[in-house]
């Protein structure tokens, strides 16, 4: 009796596969022009004899330069807190409901990013002739004082405008409001990205509009807030060199540019002022890199290789 034996087959194993690094002959190219570049720039900054470097060095730090970098920073650090208060209130104006309110907050907007920094530091600068002494009180208060028979203006504060709108305060005064208009539409941009239903949510709850904002809105939109806001500070670190139109004589950008032209050093001292304010605005892309990563918890977080890994083995153990 024969019987049929069928013989089965293995498959024959796979053909090791041999992996061909891709190579990209353009980038060590490139690459070599760039370090060319840079060597070339950088010889020049060596050997070229107007930089001057020791000189250069031997005045970018003398007592004069370091209060003119304490008034910069201070003038950035408070226009900021002003600009950025005035913002959230602005912006809260430009999401009411009620017409007045926003058309209002609209045009403020409106008018102060249109007008150039350097324009509306001028003009404060020169509102002293407009308010040369202004006084706040009763409107016409002296006709009604002597109208009931008594003596008086029913004036209660006397400003000088030469004062108020001169040097620090007159600059003070016209970065801030500048900086209003902008931190108003980044803080309006930040309050519109967070959900509708949360503040329904905290309505819900017998939350006040303004504890809504104070603790459920405004923290969430401090993630989207805090990257323009910083990079609104650098902008206005280096908007204080336009304190030149008040003027204020004891700004950074104004000490170097005297000591320049005393000593007929126009270069070396105009190096002098951009390693100064890369120095500053590094500080504060630091700070501004610290405050993103804090407020960005919780985010977009990516999923590490210790993680994925630790997530693999749990799977692998879960399906035996």
């Amino acid at each position: 009796m024969a019987t049929d034996t069928t013989e089965t087959s293995r498959p024959a194993p796979p053909e090791q596969i041999r992996a061909v690094p891709v190579r990209h002959p353009w980038r060590w190219v490139a690459a070599a022009v760039v370090a060319v570049l840079v060597a070339m720039f950088v010889h020049m900054l060596v050997t070229n004899p107007v930089f001057q470097w020791r000189f250069m060095v031997d005045n970018m730090f003398t007592p004069a330069v370091l209060t003119g970098a304490r008034t910069s920073l201070i003038m950035t650090v408070l226009a900021m807190v002003i600009g950025v208060l005035l913002g959230i209130v602005l912006a809260v104006m430009r999401l009411s409901p009620n017409p007045i309110v926003s058309g209002a907050a609209w045009v403020y907007v409106w008018f102060f990013r249109a007008i150039p920094r350097l324009v509306l530091l001028f003009f404060v600068a020169n509102l002293g002739a407009l308010y040369a002494t202004y006084h706040l009180g009763v409107p016409f208060g002296g006709q009604l004082m002597h109208l009931l028979g008594f003596r008086g203006d029913l004036q209660f504060l006397g400003l000088n405008g030469n004062q108020i709108f001169a040097g620090f305060t007159a600059g003070l005064i016209g970065l801030a409001l500048s900086e209003a208009a902008y931190m108003a539409e980044i803080v309006r941009a930040g309050i519109q990205s967070v959900d509708s239903g949360q503040v329904e949510a905290a309505s819900a709850l017998g939350m006040s509009r303004s504890a809504t904002m104070r603790r459920i809105v405004l923290p969430q939109a401090m993630r989207v807030i805090i990257p323009p806001t910083g990079n609104e500070t650098i902008a206005m670190l280096k908007d204080t060199s336009l304190l030149i139109a008040v003027p204020v004589t004891t700004e950074l950008s104004f000490q170097l540019r005297a000591i320049g032209s005393r000593t007929f050093q126009i270069i070396p001292l105009a190096v002098a002022s951009i390693l100064w304010y890369l120095a500053l605005t590094s500080v504060l892309m630091v700070g501004q890199y610290f405050l993103e990563r804090r407020f960005s918890r919780g985010f977009g977080t990516r999923e590490t290789r210790a993680q994925r890994a630790a997530r693999q083995a749990q799977d692998v153990g879960a399906t035996h």
